[in-house]
């Protein structure tokens, strides 16, 4: 369930760089003490290629604040992902900076040709802070050549199952514009965080709560990127939450958000939008409950949870609830591949996210909106086609999801969704990002 901050490959919506599913967290450039000369930054532009093809100590050529929101081990492995696709990375054939440390770079592959975006610490031995890799172009081919029954073709060639849909919104409710398994329930990761925002914009616009309302950081969960090792009960504004729940996937600020608006309250949200099977939804986890089943040592109770019917799996989460906190949690349960994702999950299809989608669009509440274009999900060049886009994304070993909400030039509102799942091992991360990618470049024609 999370994103990590690198853009790879035109590649819907960069899953690689993603930081579950997954909102970049790039890190923050140290405050100017120097001006950078020019000398540095084109060193560190002509150093691009030796990084890509993984002969770079990356601490030589990172700042450490990069390397601590992107583990070499993740860069690494994105970084061999996409050599896989698009061959060696042999040249850069242009650049041009932006002020004194902030520069592009165009690379050429064997197979492809992409852009490279990067900004350098002002402060020696100004080391790289910021990395954003944008969507290739695959020699041979342009965007133009491009079309839906080409994507359609792609993802029906993924292994396992996918699916996407383009749709155009209004008040009426959706039109479908193109898709593929449409009305397929798939496993959506942290895409479900959507129904959460919902609800909380649906309580704000009726008066219930207000953005600057301030709760507790009352939860704990695994892999919460913003929140890590904070204090218990730290006061956290609903606005803050929610932004971390959204931009960074965090599962602490989910879970608290969870508890704050009720469980019965989100699961009353889906009802009310539209869910195309609620038994495969309901009860909704949330993602330290999910985590804690998926772990080796609650089998026992992962199996009487699977078996019961909905009445009886409530009754677990209540009556087991010490069994299901962070300290149940085994990291370990997703090193192994897919666990369990085809029954202990958040599930939906890609006609519901829709749904989801056209009803945040229809509650039109300004910070909600603001809140899900912190992370666009794509590289810049890619979001820059749409008057407004919004994001939220999902991963896991073997599942991957990612939903976008934007307006178009034209001014129509659409929703732009795809799922991929493989209960036998990891997805692709890169292929997925690059096909979400081409998506949104057709939908926006």
């Amino acid at each position: 369930m999370k994103r990590f901050p690198i853009y790879f490959l035109s590649v819907a919506a960069s899953a690689f760089v993603m930081a579950s599913l997954t909102s970049p967290v790039f890190a923050k450039t140290p405050k100017a003490v120097k001006t950078v000369a020019a000398a540095p930054l084109q060193q560190r532009v002509n150093q691009i290629p030796a990084v890509l093809n993984g002969t770079t100590k990356l601490p030589d050529y990172f700042d450490g604040s990069f390397l601590t929101a992107i583990p070499p081990s993740h860069f690494i492995a994105l970084t061999s992902q996409m050599r896989v696709q698009l061959g060696k990375a042999l040249r850069v054939t242009s650049s041009k900076s932006s002020g004194a440390n902030m520069a592009s770079a165009v690379v050429e592959f064997e197979n492809a040709t992409t852009t490279v975006e990067l900004r350098i610490s002002e402060i020696a031995p100004n080391k790289v802070t910021e990395f954003f890799i944008k969507p290739p172009v695959m020699k041979g081919q342009t965007t133009s050549t491009d079309s839906i029954d080409k994507i359609k073709s792609d993802f029906a060639a993924l292994p396992g199952k996918a699916g996407f849909v383009i749709e155009t919104l209004s008040d009426g409710g959706t039109q479908v514009n193109a898709g593929l398994a449409t009305d397929t329930q798939f496993a959506v990761g942290s895409t479900f965080k959507l129904y959460i925002l919902a609800e909380l914009a649906s309580q704000i616009e009726a008066g219930e709560r207000k953005w600057s309302d301030v709760v507790p950081l009352s939860n704990r969960s695994f892999s919460s990127i913003a929140t890590r090792g904070w204090p218990k009960d730290t006061p956290m504004t609903l606005q803050t939450l929610a932004t971390m729940m959204i931009s960074t996937s965090d599962n602490s600020a989910s879970d608290t958000l969870l508890d704050v608006l009720g469980r019965s309250a989100v699961e009353q949200k889906l009802a009310t939008i539209g869910h195309s099977d609620p038994d495969k939804a309901l009860p909704f986890l949330s993602t330290v409950e999910a985590f804690a089943m998926k772990s080796k040592a609650s089998a026992t109770l992962r199996d009487r949870f699977l078996k019961a019917d909905e009445a009886g799996q409530r009754a677990l989460l209540t009556s087991e609830a010490s069994k299901l906190g962070f300290a149940q949690v085994d990291p370990a349960a997703f090193a192994g591949g897919p666990a369990f994702i085809d029954t202990l999950e958040w599930f939906a299809s890609p006609k519901d996210i829709g749904a989801l989608m056209n009803n945040l669009h229809r509650i039109n509440n300004k910070t909600a909106l603001e809140i899900m274009g912190v992370n666009a999900g794509v590289a810049p060049a890619t979001a820059a086609n749409w008057k407004y886009l919004g994001y939220k994304g999902g991963s896991e070993p073997g599942v991957i999801s990612m939903s976008f909400l934007g307006v178009t030039p034209k001014g129509e509102w659409k929703a732009v969704n795809g799922s991929w799942n493989n209960t036998v091992k990891s997805v692709d991360e890169a292929t997925f990002v690059m096909l979400m990618t081409r998506l949104l470049d057709n939908a926006v024609r």
